[in-house]
């Protein structure tokens, strides 16, 4: 691995670590996505707050915060693999900030942005099928782990060169979403448009 890759692996990292969703809530003066709800500092849980322009903007911000670094390092030259390391540590910095004491959120708008850079049509199949299985199941984690589970499958077909990168990208997503799965299984997930009482 060249200096260059590890350079942008680091980046990556520090830039993941920036929560949008605890700052957009302090610049809206909404509580602390930390504290309510599923306590995740992600889109879907400050939508829970009734503020949907704050929630379309830790969308914007988590998805860029993946973007950002893969595109400027494929333009770099940087092998798929590496790509997909950078695409990893994004993702780990949002899940797990330093700038934020480790508290952070699912990684999935991030990790969505960093296969937005493979192409349109590999991100627009993706954002299909989570738009598709949020509009059916109206659990966010489902339509998540739906997505991560075949997301590898669009690439192969659209990009196979990124399937392992992403494959390592959807696998994170699982195991992010561990709890989720046991409360999905418990019935005890809550749905995207249930309000938190605060």
């Amino acid at each position: 691995m060249t200096l260059l890759s590890l350079i942008f692996i680091i980046f990556a990292y520090l830039l993941g670590s920036i929560s949008s969703a605890i700052l957009i809530c302090r610049l809206f003066r909404l509580p602390d996505p930390r504290q309510y709800g599923s306590q995740n500092p992600g889109a879907t849980n400050v939508l829970r707050s009734g503020n949907k322009i704050a929630a379309g903007l830790v969308l914007f911000f988590d998805m860029l915060k993946g973007a950002l670094p893969v595109w400027v390092a494929w333009y770099s030259d940087i092998s798929p693999f590496v790509l997909g390391l950078i695409a990893i540590s994004a993702c780990l910095g949002h899940i797990y900030p330093i700038f934020f004491n480790f508290q952070g959120g699912k990684g999935v708008a991030t990790a969505f942005g960093a296969m937005l850079t493979i192409g349109f049509d590999l991100g627009g199949t993706v954002l299909l099928s989570w738009l598709l299985s949020l509009f059916i199941s109206g659990y966010s984690s489902f339509a998540a782990l739906f997505t991560a589970l075949f997301a590898p499958i669009y690439t192969f077909i659209f990009k196979a060169q990124y399937t392992m990168p992403v494959a390592m990208l959807s696998c994170l997503i699982i195991l992010r979403h561990y709890e989720n799965i046991l409360r999905l299984i418990r019935g005890k997930e809550e749905k995207i448009w249930h309000k938190s009482q605060k």
